[in-house]
């Protein structure tokens, strides 16, 4: 599928409807970059259900605890729970995962919101262009290690359907990768590269939503005979945090783009929980699908067909031997559910 300009113009015009709600008692829920934007308003929304158990993936200590009691204050709910966690940081990312082993329990529902957008090439303490790192590797990292905890939960209660959100965009339609990144010995280390970054930082985000959906099609396959639904959702443009730091007559031109077309985001996290909590009466065709406006549709032409196939297995076959290198556990739980 094509996207236009005209197409995206007419979605951010298409009403979002009330959001969907469940009954969320005993689950447990981890919302990741939960203090602010989209993640913040996903969250509120999450706790009027009343989970057993509600997660605050956040970076800053102050603005986390901010979050809780904002979610406490507008929605009466008071037993949120806040995690640090920093996904510009390998080392942060394992911590992570390590306290949900240690801890954690059940895992019912995962929302991976959060992602950056720069301009500015810069490299993290990992040596990862920072964008890639935040968005993609560290993401990725996060949803493969905690992927066997969705599973056991559903072991233990089958009536239970496990979901994980990652947080697209549509902007992943307005952008390819060249051919030499599918030459490449490995993708991920020439995407990362200052030669290639550079030039493509403008739409490095975009890249970055771009390779989120390969994943959540990888990942989905690889959970295929398991109960866990993962699914990636477009929450449309918002009056959000994301581009505060684009400069510049971009930023003059997001400005006029955004007062015109944005929705708020209020109403864009509507469509996170549709991705958590919705279509209920069949969720199984959520099973992998790129979710608009409460609904399946095809993602862009460059994931499709056996060309879209052989760059998502090439991207899958780098994605899994840069993380391996990172937590040896990513190769035992690739090869647990491959069997």
């Amino acid at each position: 599928m094509k996207k236009s300009f005209l197409a995206f113009i007419r979605d951010q015009f298409t009403a979002i409807p009330p959001v969907p709600t469940a009954d969320l008692t005993g689950l447990t829920v981890l919302v990741v970059g939960a203090n602010t934007g989209l993640g913040l308003e996903c969250t509120k929304h999450l706790a009027r259900m009343k989970p057993g158990r509600l997660i605050l993936a956040c970076r800053s200590q102050q603005r986390g605890e901010a979050a809780i009691a904002q979610v406490k204050e507008e929605t009466g709910y008071g037993a949120a729970e806040l995690w640090l966690l920093d996904l510009a940081q390998f080392s942060s990312v394992i911590a992570f995962a390590d306290r949900f082993e240690k801890d954690g329990g059940r895992l019912d529902i995962v929302v991976a919101n959060a992602a950056i957008a720069t301009e500015e090439y810069d490299t993290t303490s990992d040596g990862w262009e920072t964008t890639l790192q935040v968005n993609n590797l560290s993401t990725d990292l996060l949803c493969l290690l905690l992927a066997p905890r969705l599973v056991e939960t559903a072991k233990k209660n089958p009536s239970v359907k496990p979901r994980l959100v990652v947080v697209g965009s549509e902007t992943h339609f307005w952008v390819d990768f060249p051919d030499e990144v599918y030459k490449a010995p490995n993708a991920f280390e020439l995407i990362s590269s200052k030669e290639f970054s550079v030039p493509r930082m403008g739409s490095r985000y975009m890249e970055s939503k771009l390779l989120g959906t390969f994943f959540t099609q990888s990942l989905a396959e690889l959970l295929k005979d398991t109960p866990v639904i993962v699914n990636t959702v477009n929450p449309g443009l918002c009056h959000s945090e994301l581009l505060r730091d684009t400069t510049g007559v971009r930023a003059l031109v997001t400005s006029l783009i955004k007062s015109i077309l944005a929705r708020s985001t209020e109403c864009g996290s509507r469509q996170l929980v549709y991705a958590a909590v919705g279509g209920s009466d069949d969720p199984d065709r959520l099973r992998g699908a790129y979710l608009n406006l409460y609904g399946v549709e095809e993602p862009s032409d460059h994931t499709l067909g056996e060309d879209g196939k052989e760059r998502r297995d090439k991207l899958w076959k780098d994605l899994i031997y840069v993380l391996t290198k990172v937590d040896g556990r990513v190769k035992d739980i690739v090869q647990e559910y491959s069997r």
